[in-house]
């Protein structure tokens, strides 16, 4: 049993890294997101509003001079020059900008749908008064995550779901069509020691990439983990099984791979984006927070930053490893109840 077993996964794990193409992206994918939006979210790069302005500067005698100046200084707005009014006003009205200003006549136009152009009016109306009387300026305490550091677990378990749901389930599928499986099920291997088999070979690939990756940008982005690594292994580590385990699921009786495409394209991406990958859930409706709790990437994303940015032992996080002890079951058992050899 264990020989059969352990033929699989060499097999398997040859299979995959003779495959260069698909190993180098495993490797290159997250780099390429962290090393972008490291470029693209860095302090003096970061521009969170545009603000595009007509004509010449602002004479120097005018009564607002002082107020527009100290505008033009905010931080985090980029301002675009336009040559004519017609040009300001239709990339305005295709949100390209958020607002749109004629400085020497003291004209602006924003677009009355845009949060943006909303807050952007506010912040010039503000520098436009009068200092503000009765409030104390205050700056928190503590040490700030920057937005990349944020982001890191989030690219690492995105990656994992991408190489678990469509190294596994994709894979199998297209056994199934090609006959492999049909193959296999002749000999003494029972479903569940291939079924064991791909779990295994898949986890190990998942954690030693996922290690790989971690280190390269611990060098050169300085990122730390602020709990401890015994922790942070254990909710990658149940995060990736309860992924695989979701694409075996996925692939237990397609036949199609174009079918099995589709599925998985279906799950993954709601999962990234509800997942708080890229932004936090925070103040979203709650049946939105309801959806997100349901998917495996949530749990492990939620876990990971926990362990990584705040510190966070096993016992903070032990309804994350909960969830996924829970969904791992559910979709190991559903799996290989469903699972069949061969196509109808």
């Amino acid at each position: 049993m264990f020989k059969r077993i352990w033929t699989l996964i060499k097999a398997r794990n040859k299979e995959f890294y003779r495959d260069k193409s698909a190993l180098g992206w495993n490797f290159l994918f997250p780099f390429l997101i962290i090393i972008g939006f490291n470029l693209m979210f860095s302090e003096e790069n970061q521009s969170l509003y545009k603000v595009g302005v007509l004509g010449d500067e602002i004479s120097s005698i005018s009564t607002f001079h002082e107020q527009y100046s100290a505008f033009e200084n905010f931080k985090y707005i980029d301002f675009i020059s336009f040559d004519s009014k017609e040009e300001g006003l239709n990339t305005l009205l295709h949100h390209k900008i958020d607002l749109l200003i004629l400085p020497s006549a003291g004209t602006y136009w924003i677009s009355t749908s845009s949060p943006k152009g909303y807050m952007s009016e506010k912040m010039l109306q503000a520098a436009l008064l009068s200092e503000a009387e009765g409030f104390e300026r205050q700056e928190v305490n503590g040490r700030e995550i920057q937005y990349v550091e944020w982001l890191f677990p989030g690219i690492l378990g995105m990656n994992m779901m991408f190489s678990s749901l469509f190294g596994v389930g994709y894979v199998v599928v297209r056994y199934r069509k090609n006959g492999v499986l049909k193959r296999l099920s002749v000999t003494p291997v029972h479903p569940w020691e291939f079924l064991t088999a791909q779990v295994i070979s898949r986890m190990f690939l998942l954690l030693l990439t996922t290690a790989i990756v971690y280190a390269a940008c611990a060098m050169l982005y300085g990122f730390e983990c602020r709990g401890s690594y015994f922790a942070l292994i254990l909710i990658f580590a149940l995060g990736g099984f309860s992924m695989v385990a979701l694409g075996l699921f996925i692939a237990s009786r397609s036949a199609s791979e174009e079918f099995a495409g589709g599925i998985l394209n279906l799950t993954t991406w709601p999962m990234m984006f509800l997942s708080e990958v890229w932004f936090s859930l925070e103040g979203s409706e709650s049946w939105v927070q309801q959806i997100a709790v349901l998917f495996p990437l949530s749990h492990l994303v939620s876990g990971a930053r926990k362990i990584m940015n705040d510190g966070a032992d096993l016992f903070a996080i032990k309804y994350h490893i909960l969830a996924l002890l829970v969904m791992s079951a559910f979709f190991l058992i559903t799996g290989s109840y469903f699972f069949k050899w061969q196509k109808d």
